[in-house]
């Protein structure tokens, strides 16, 4: 049965960050996943861990500057000791709430830039990322995003994620497999699971609805079916809840649209 965690960063709007934890904890959740951890410091969100019973399974490393609009800075050549300053902090916060994974965004290619020269500043920021993180048993994850969220993001496809970890050639790195991007760029999701799923390499999947990344039981995906498709190929790992919920931040709009999950739990 797929073993879901609540994205906090999407879910429970209605409510302060924090409270969050245990609004996730009494809908059904054992574990949370979220954007950036760098708002609070690490104590903080490890009381809220252990006050609510969750496993802390995913969160981002420091995208540059998110409010400018860049989306990570793994491609743009010129911030490479910005970037390994900004995994150091993250390998600090993974370490503190014992969180195994950690995304790695790969940013919005820079206009004009030289194609050749963006591919080798990821490959190497990448491989040096993967060895500080490895040290600490922690896996970097290489999420494809589509270009309709995000104009000019590096990474958009499953087969480009996989070649990139063939080529970076560091055992702790995997592809966060979020469905929702994965629809919208390419679609045939059954297959594209039958495909990946059985090398080992995905290690993290995420999902929404398509096309308005709302619930999940809202739009053109039968999750049913691709769940119990993840069951019949053995995977193990989490799958964040990534969604908006449709109700946006009415009072209690993320629990009123959790009926999709209840055959789940």
């Amino acid at each position: 049965m797929p073993r879901f965690a609540a994205n906090l960063s999407m879910l429970y709007n209605d409510l302060d960050f924090l409270d969050r934890y245990a609004a996730a904890a009494r809908d059904g959740f054992k574990a949370v996943e979220f954007l950036f951890p760098y708002a609070y410091e690490p104590s903080v969100l490890r009381a809220r861990l252990t006050e609510n019973g969750l496993q802390q399974v995913l969160f981002n490393a420091p995208p540059g500057d998110w409010d400018a609009g860049e989306r990570g800075i793994a491609c743009v050549p010129g911030r490479e000791a910005e970037f390994r300053a900004g995994i150091e902090r993250a390998i600090d916060y993974a370490q503190a709430l014992e969180c195994p994974r950690i995304h790695v965004m790969a940013g919005i290619v820079p206009a004009n830039a030289d194609a050749a020269a963006v591919h080798a500043t990821y490959v190497s920021n990448l491989r040096i990322a993967a060895r500080l993180a490895a040290v600490h048993g922690i896996q970097l994850m290489l999420e494809p995003i589509n270009g309709r969220d995000m104009p000019g993001f590096f990474l958009s496809r499953q087969d480009q994620a996989h070649a990139l970890i063939t080529e970076i050639g560091e055992a702790n790195i995997r592809v966060q497999m979020d469905l929702y991007h994965c629809q919208i760029v390419e679609g045939d999701l059954a297959a594209k699971i039958r495909q990946y799923l059985p090398t080992g390499l995905v290690g993290h999947i995420q999902i929404a609805g398509v096309p308005e990344r709302h619930e999940p039981d809202v739009g053109e995906i039968n999750y049913p079916y691709l769940f119990d498709l993840m069951d019949s190929l053995g995977f193990e790992g989490w799958v964040g809840c990534e969604y908006k919920p449709a109700r946006g931040v009415a009072p209690h709009a993320t629990r009123d649209g959790l009926g999709w999950l209840q055959r789940w739990l």
